[in-house]
């Protein structure tokens, strides 16, 4: 019998401190041990990496003790345990940390596949947050590991398009996130306010602020959509953000509509998406966001940006496109959540869902890159070469 592929997954962190990376980088791992591969996983030890253990199973990753601290958080057990297991290929999930280091020394030393997901790690916002620090990571290590893979992986064209204007021209095998379907059938109407809900890390990222200046501006306009909806913002706190979107709610006198719920995990993030009516995800930047994901198996209509990089949403009637900028944002919530009718939306983010985001073709469209980048032949239909 042909021994299974040895696949190493290398990730900064294995627990619910990665945000959406916990959800893909874990269900991929599973998904692919599921497949037939012989799946190892290592990261970086946080607070909450013995909580969250069990959720891996049947997987047990490597959690490796911490030196340092932020960017220069690393293990010196990482390169001893990659030696030592012999893979046959890495995969490196999220850039800008010291595992890229390592994981490009390993390459260099083995002659071995390395793949890397960036996972919206060049998308232009990203980049220019905390800018300065990414350009000495890049000039350090970060720009000859990304140069090194043998391929890098897009959750979509949008990312893809970034990695070319970084200057990469690796192939680039174009992968999307999937997500679980649970058991909900079609939504109907109840008594009492509906609910909006964002579940996602509390960062400036996710365009908070904004949303909460635009509750502000429907209500005056709308008053009666404070009487028939609820905004319900769920996640846990990056960098300390909770405090001051907190103030800026209650200054706003908006603190009656509007509550902070705080993070929501495994049973409580379930029955926040079964009570909710509809989701929002007002991102100035993302990869491609399990949240979304998550609220279309749910049947949830959403309101999303472009910059979410699902356009599949827009294009099957799954969402409705909205905009950070308070002002235009606050006439698309009151037209939306007032005068639309929600329910097709959330009957088609489930097809959508059901058709193309499933783990099983996912966990499929990676085993194939990683037997071409071992084995060459006729290059995946997914992978796609500088200017192909």
């Amino acid at each position: 019998m042909k021994a299974p592929l040895s696949l190493g997954i290398v990730t900064g962190s294995m627990s619910r401190k990665a945000g959406g990376l916990f959800n893909s980088v874990r269900k991929s791992a599973i998904h692919l041990a599921e497949a037939g591969a012989d799946v190892s996983v290592y990261a970086l030890d946080d607070q909450h990496s013995a909580e969250d253990m069990g959720a891996w199973e049947p997987l047990v990753p490597h959690v490796l003790p911490v030196r340092m601290g932020g960017v220069f958080s690393h293990s010196p057990e990482l390169p001893k345990l990659l030696a030592e297991a012999g893979h046959e290929l890495l995969h490196l999930h999220g850039i800008w940390q010291l595992q890229s280091r390592e994981v490009n020394r390993w390459k260099r030393r083995t002659g071995r596949p390395v793949m890397i997901s960036p996972r919206g790690m060049l998308d232009p916002w990203a980049l220019a947050n905390s800018g300065w620090k990414k350009r000495i990571v890049g000039t350090w290590f970060e720009n000859r590991n990304l140069r090194d893979a043998d391929c890098l992986h897009a959750l979509n064209a949008s990312e893809e398009a970034s990695m070319r204007a970084y200057g990469l021209t690796n192939p680039v095998a174009v992968i999307p996130n999937a997500t679980d379907l649970p058991d909900i059938g079609p939504r109907t109407d109840h008594e009492g306010r509906k609910t909006l809900l964002f579940l996602g890390r509390i960062h400036p990222k996710k365009g908070l602020s904004e949303l909460a200046d635009a509750w502000v501006l429907a209500v005056e306009a709308r008053p009666e959509l404070a009487k028939e909806w609820h905004l319900a913002i769920a996640g846990w706190d990056d960098g300390g953000h909770v405090e001051a979107l907190q103030s800026r709610i209650a200054a706003s006198g908006i603190d009656d509509s509007v509550s902070i719920l705080g993070p929501a995990f495994g049973e409580e993030k379930d029955r926040l998406l079964r009570a909710a009516d509809a989701f929002i995800l007002p991102s100035h930047s993302e990869g491609l966001p399990m949240s979304v994901l998550e609220a279309w198996a749910y049947r949830l209509p959403v309101l999303m940006t472009a910059e979410c990089n699902l356009p599949e949403g827009f294009e099957n009637g799954a969402a409705i496109a909205i905009t950070t900028k308070p002002a235009k944002l606050a006439e698309s919530l009151a037209r939306c959540l007032l005068d639309t009718d929600l329910a097709p939306l959330g009957e088609a983010g489930r097809a959508l869902v059901e058709k193309h985001f499933s783990w099983p073709r996912v966990a499929a469209q990676h085993l194939e890159v990683y037997h071409w980048l071992l084995h060459g032949g006729e290059r995946p239909a997914c992978v796609r070469a500088d200017g192909a």
